[in-house]
């Protein structure tokens, strides 16, 4: 005895096969869309004005490495358990190393400080202060107003940020977060 397929199975049977169908007719054309005949192809050509431009100074990897790592050598010496993050001026993380028996929190809000330090171009300490007179500050995302978190600055702007997280102290985690910047000849 053969039985019917139900309507339910029917119609999952179709979805499927007409997802299949789509994503070899979207895989075709964007195929053609990539390897469209040279004979037929125009170059674009965008040229920006000198006036629309410009630069940003960036540290290395290895820059950002030798920071990381001398602020975790830092916080070693002084039997303290933490975690380093280095971020762009952006707050994209270049390198973050956790220290063996760092606590699980401070991954993040070693990030979180370097962020903060960097987008304020001060110490997270002194930033911290002004909680006072506008405690509305700790509501910005991905911001922690705890001490540990140092700007790297070329010429006078923020480039960079190193955040410490860890130790029993903001001050210290600062402490530690300041020897990184000075491994960078600041």
């Amino acid at each position: 005895m053969t039985t019917k397929p139900s309507t339910r199975n029917r119609l999952i049977v179709a979805g499927a096969a007409t997802g299949v169908i789509a994503a070899g007719v979207v895989g075709v054309v964007t195929v053609q869309a990539q390897n469209p005949d040279p004979a037929t192809r125009t170059p674009v050509v965008a040229d920006a004005a000198d006036a629309n431009l410009t630069q940003s100074t960036h540290l290395s990897i290895a820059a950002a490495t030798k920071a990381a790592q001398t602020a975790l050598d830092a916080a070693a010496k002084e039997n303290q358990r933490v975690s380093v993050a280095v971020v762009d001026r952006n707050g994209n993380v270049i390198v973050t190393l956790r220290g063996d028996g760092a606590g699980p929190q401070s991954y993040d809000a070693a990030q979180q400080k370097a962020y903060t330090a960097v987008s304020w171009n001060t110490p997270t300490t002194e930033l911290a202060k002004r909680l006072e007179s506008a405690p509305q500050l700790a509501d910005i995302d991905g911001t922690l107003f705890l001490g540990g978190g140092a700007p790297v600055k070329a010429d006078g702007a923020p480039i960079a940020g190193i955040g410490v997280a860890g130790a029993p102290s903001g001050d210290l985690d600062e402490k530690f977060a300041q020897a990184g910047v000075a491994a960078l000849g600041e």
